[in-house]
This record gives C-alpha cells, structure tokens and sequence, in this order.
C-alpha cells in the first residue's frame, strides 16, 4: 500500500509541477534554486525521472550514467517533461513487486526505493516550480513530510558522500510538533548519524537543547521544531531557517543549512 500511495502522489505531484512551470513560463527565476530558470528545472527534473525509469524498465543492477539534458525550450521542453514523467509513473506502476535493480539507499525492495525517491524528488521540485510563482506552496501532508525527512537524514546523508562534517562532535535534534517524530542527528567528522524515536520514546519530555532535564548522552545543542512540512522544506533548503523554532546554538543549523545540499 505504500508504494501505491507513494506512486500516486507522485503523479500528482508532477502535474502541479507541470502546471506552475507552465503558469511562470520558463525563463521566471526559481528563488529556492539560486541561477535557474524554469526550464533548467524541467530539463533537470525530466532528467531525472527518465533516469529512474530506465533502471525501472530495463532492470539494470548496476549504477547506469543518465542521457543528459535536453537542448529544449518553451512548449516542447514542456511536453517532453510532462512525457518522461508519466512514463515514469507507468513504469512504476506497471513494475513487478520483485524488480531486481540498483538503488543507491536502503529500502524493503528496489520498486519501494524508486516510489518513495521520485516522489520526493519531484515534491522538492514541485515547490522549486511553484516558488517562482510568488504565491502559496501546494501543502505538503504531515506523514509525507515525516517520511522525507527521515529519508533525507537516515539515508542521504548517512552516505560517506554527506558534507555535514565538524571536527567538535555536535548534535542536532529535529522535532515534528504535528507528529510523533524525533531525529537525533550526531555530527561528527564521519557522515551524520540520525536516529529516528517518537516523542513518547525520545527521553526527553520536551526539553530542550539546554540539556535541562536530560542525561549526559541525550544533551543536544540544537534543537529546529515545528511542522514536519516546515522542517522537511527546511532540511531541503527550501524554506529559511526562520520557517522553523530554533533553540540553542545556531551555528549548528547552519552547518547543516550551508553543507547539506544534496547535488547531482
């Protein structure tokens, strides 16, 4: 069911992407992604989505180099994003519960990788398309929002490729006030470790970074609450860090905010 849910919001998520883009038209500046346009997100995001489609369709199992961008523009660049996704989503949703391909985070099977990374890929994309419009952001859900996040830090930046570094071991909590969800993120010269608990489970009752309250080991020494929609798009860089509650030292939020962005 969850793959399911996740191919079907991902075709709605391409389509709101799709419409906004072709709304700003697509030489509009995209503020959440510093020098481009409209059309090098679509040229980046239809990139992507044929990418993935093809590990989907052709079952390879090891890493396979994408085809690169398009030399498109205006309608047809358009077109051919609106192509690629839906070939995406019917591959997915033509796809065997037992496909057999490379993935490159950890996942219960190849065809729930694949779901659960397009969607959130084109979720993030999706705000990067509308934000060039100016207006409100399409809502992201609570449990959508919790599963992206704990994506980005249990498994992006669990790889040995993660630039959230520092050779004074920090701690980083994250706390979602509309769920359950709690991540421990310890930070340290190696790749971040991120521990997922519940508020009921975490040991803290709701103290913060202070360490009031707290024993030795549990002491953080910054704490970002507030929505999970509010901290998804924050750890993905596309809310500021004013979006969200911070409390005790900042410098930790911005090691985060200036060496977590994750490139292609």
């Amino acid at each position: 069911m969850e793959i399911i849910k996740h191919i079907a919001s991902l075709s709605e998520e391409g389509r709101l992407l799709a419409a906004a883009a072709e709304r700003s038209g697509p030489g509009a500046s995209v503020p959440t992604c510093p020098g481009w346009q409209i059309r090098h997100l679509l040229r980046h995001t239809g990139m992507v989505h044929r990418w993935a489609a093809e590990f989907i369709t052709e079952g390879h199992t090891a890493y396979h180099p994408d085809s690169g961008e398009p030399d498109l523009d205006g309608g047809e660049l358009l077109d051919w994003f609106r192509a690629g996704h839906r070939h995406l989503v019917r591959s997915l949703e033509a796809a065997s519960a037992d496909l057999e391909c490379w993935t490159f985070l950890p996942a219960p099977s190849p065809l729930a990788f694949w779901a659960r990374r397009q969607l959130h890929e084109t979720t993030v994309h999706r705000v990067d398309a509308e934000s060039a419009l100016g207006g409100p952001l399409t809502t992201v859900g609570a449990d959508r929002a919790v599963d992206g996040i704990d994506e980005l830090l249990t498994g992006f930046h669990a790889r040995p490729r993660s630039r959230v570094r520092s050779t004074v071991p920090r701690t980083l909590r994250v706390r979602a006030v509309d769920t359950d969800a709690v991540w421990t993120v310890r930070i340290s010269d190696e790749p971040p470790r991120a521990v997922r608990t519940s508020v009921a489970g975490d040991g803290h009752g709701g103290t913060g970074p202070d360490g009031e309250g707290d024993t030795e080991s549990d002491r953080v020494d910054c704490e970002l609450s507030g929505t999970a929609e509010g901290l998804y798009l924050t750890l993905w860089n596309r809310l500021p860090l004013g979006a969200v509650t911070l409390r005790g030292d900042r410098s930790v939020a911005r090691l985060w905010t200036d060496n977590s962005a994750v490139t292609w």
